[in-house]
């Protein structure tokens, strides 16, 4: 497993991060200890997840036939994985988020000081573990001033709760104004911002991916195959393994030639699609970790494959063709 710092910081992660999103409504919890004890046999130590995950509704478009679960399910999986072995704990570079709703009364969700020690209590419950090594806002909140988010996120820091802040779904500005504003007050400010990023999804390259790198902030991207769009859809179809319908069935019929084109790639290359896409994401400056989110072992496999593939200019040259990306803002429209 290759490893690298997170930003700036001098935290070491893997370059792949194992997402538990699926855990609990898609993936029973003894399906989803296997997958966590094999990420460690892999040298995986990055895992994510969040307070709200474990809703029966699951991730968007993937819906449990039926619905079971809870908002803190996934957490409270990974703290039972944590207490059978204390040592599991140790190797394992935590990192969760805040935000969303926990419940219906006032003050349940979002970044007011109240909701950020609340939520990390209740986390650092399910979890059964003293600390959270990244803590993640979910989303921006432009109602709550950042004074107040910093000055409950140093105070969380002081009590040795959390050790980095990293955020979530930022605009690029949102970034600056988070790290200008913490630099003011002598904090360490945000690591990691995580963003939708891959190559049908490539516009945080026009804004967060400079802001991102300006500030030594590294990129955590989620949904890096494209709700497994890059990871030979056509493919899939033709065999029969996958039926396309609502999004994902505009998608591939808005991009058939992109896709034909991609896949006749990767072919050439003698790789997986899946693959490549991981790969090419581990190319581009910046980036930290993919997260992935296997819902089996068998889906899990794969991915390290990703670290061993190396793109030339030529191939990397010709995925920009394929999937054309951004240059950063104001040139990419400016001139």
């Amino acid at each position: 497993m290759e490893y690298t710092h997170l930003g700036r910081s001098g935290l070491s992660v893997s370059r792949l991060c194992l997402g538990t999103m699926n855990f609990g409504p898609l993936t029973p919890p003894d399906e989803a200890h296997a997958i966590m004890d094999h990420a460690h046999e892999l040298g995986i130590n990055f895992f994510d997840t969040a307070n709200r995950y474990g809703r029966p509704d699951g991730p968007p478009g993937q819906a449990a036939e039926k619905p079971t679960g809870h908002s803190g399910w996934t957490e409270e999986i990974i703290g039972d994985w944590f207490a059978v072995d204390g040592g599991r704990r140790e190797r394992t570079v935590l990192a969760t988020k805040l935000y969303g709703e926990m419940g219906t009364w006032p003050n349940e969700g979002k970044l007011s000081a109240l909701n950020i020690r609340r939520a990390c209590d209740a986390s650092l419950k399910r979890l059964r573990t003293d600390y959270i090594d990244l803590y993640q806002m979910h989303h921006i909140d432009r109602a709550t001033p950042w004074d107040e988010i910093w000055q409950a996120m140093e105070v969380l820091v002081a009590q040795g709760k959390i050790l980095y802040v990293g955020s979530s779904n930022f605009a690029g500005w949102d970034i600056a104004q988070a790290n200008e504003t913490a630099k003011a007050r002598g904090f360490f400010g945000l690591t990691s911002e995580q963003s939708l990023y891959n190559l049908l999804a490539r516009t945080i390259e026009l804004e967060v991916l400079p802001a991102a790198n300006a500030y030594g902030v590294g990129i955590i991207p989620w949904s890096p195959l494209g709700g497994g769009l890059l990871g030979g859809v056509l493919k899939s179809e033709r065999e029969g393994r996958r039926r396309l319908v609502g999004r994902a069935k505009l998608t591939v019929e808005a991009n058939r030639d992109k896709f034909v084109a991609y896949e006749d790639l990767c072919e050439k290359l003698g790789e997986e699609p899946a693959d490549v896409a991981l790969a090419w994401l581990l190319h581009q400056d910046g980036v930290t970790a993919p997260i992935i989110g296997p819902r089996t072992l068998a889906q899990f496999d794969g991915a390290q494959r990703a670290l061993a593939i190396s793109l030339d200019a030529d191939v990397l040259g010709r995925l920009d063709e394929i999937f054309p990306g951004f240059k950063p803002a104001p040139e990419h429209y400016a001139w």
